[in-house]
């Protein structure tokens, strides 16, 4: 019990030092892991509405973190930059974390494209001759007798197509806070490779113990700190989107089907760039305009974001 008790007031102070100073502490952006969404045979989302150009979300993501990969290199050249997959493969998100994980990421960048439920829509594109038979009766009884006597009536015929959704723009998601459990599994599963950013030199601050209460008190301080910076990372990102004339959706939380995000132990963002079975998005997604657009308005949030964790002058090389 005094063993215990003198734990409990070792960590509670460092608790309090982390909750207050830790946010305070110059942390340097190193590494910055860039996912591209699905591959392989993981399509993701495919245009399926009328005269689409057919996109599978898998490539467009692809093309985008390429990009984004080569602006960063450019004009970041002090920070490492890891792209989760450079060609067209899939890995499971898990592998995709650990990947990033064993890189000891500093932050997570997740790139996706959206869609959602197509309605169906029909017209008309002609008509047809349908025989069709009036029923009478003659008689009673026994002599009742049924006569068919056919006609002929035209009617419509209909083709049936996909309609395009009317939402369009670039939105961006942060782990939910529902999913800080999973957060905090992630830091656990790793607890020797964790480097607090309280600036010491204490190695045996590296080597706590999440799993005891005081511990998973800590961990979820640190998790509290990265969700602060994904969602400032967010912010930024969603500011940029909107200076280019892109229509900018906001930060979002999601409760679920973004597990990057809550097994990365970084702070991690993921962008729903477009609509990928909107027209107007479709197009733009595809279009090395468009790609080079978001790459660039990505970079800029990133240059930002690095700006204010090191509160240091980072020049950006473009004009």
């Amino acid at each position: 019990m005094l063993k215990r008790g003198l734990y409990v007031l070792f960590c509670l102070p460092f608790i309090g030092f982390f909750k207050n100073d830790c946010a305070a502490q110059t942390k340097k952006l190193r590494t910055i892991i860039v996912d591209a969404g699905h591959g392989g045979t993981d399509a993701g989302a495919i245009g399926q509405y009328e005269n689409s150009l057919r996109s599978m979300e898998k490539n467009v993501t692809l093309a985008v973190s390429k990009k984004l990969v080569e602006e960063l290199k450019k004009q970041l050249p002090d920070v490492k930059v890891v792209p989760t997959r450079t060609t067209d493969v899939f890995d499971n998100p898990r592998v995709k974390a650990n990947i990033a994980n064993d890189a000891k990421g500093d932050l997570f960048i997740c790139i996706h494209a959206d869609s959602g439920p197509l309605k169906t829509g029909r017209r008309q594109v002609g008509t047809k001759t349908v025989t069709k038979y009036k029923i009478s009766y003659t008689g009673k009884g026994k002599r009742k007798k049924k006569h068919s006597t056919p006609y002929e009536v035209q009617e419509p015929i209909y083709e049936y197509f996909k309609m395009p959704l009317a939402i369009n723009g670039t939105s961006v998601y942060i782990f939910a806070a529902a999913k800080t459990s999973d957060k905090l599994k992630a830091i656990m599963k790793g607890q020797e490779d964790i480097e607090f950013e309280t600036g010491t030199a204490d190695s045996s601050y590296n080597n706590f113990n999440f799993n005891s209460p005081e511990g998973r008190q800590l961990a979820q301080v640190y998790a509290k700190l990265y969700q602060e910076k994904s969602d400032r990372m967010a912010t930024l990102v969603n500011d940029e989107i909107d200076a280019t004339g892109r229509r900018a959706l906001g930060v979002n939380q999601r409760q679920k089907g973004i597990w990057v995000l809550s097994a990365t132990k970084m702070p991690a963002i993921l962008i729903e760039t477009g609509y990928i079975n909107n027209p107007e998005d479709e197009r733009y997604l595809n279009s090395e305009k468009g790609q080079e657009e978001l790459a660039e308005a990505i970079t800029k949030a990133v240059i930002r974001y690095k700006t204010q964790l090191e509160n240091t002058k980072v020049v950006s090389k473009t004009p």
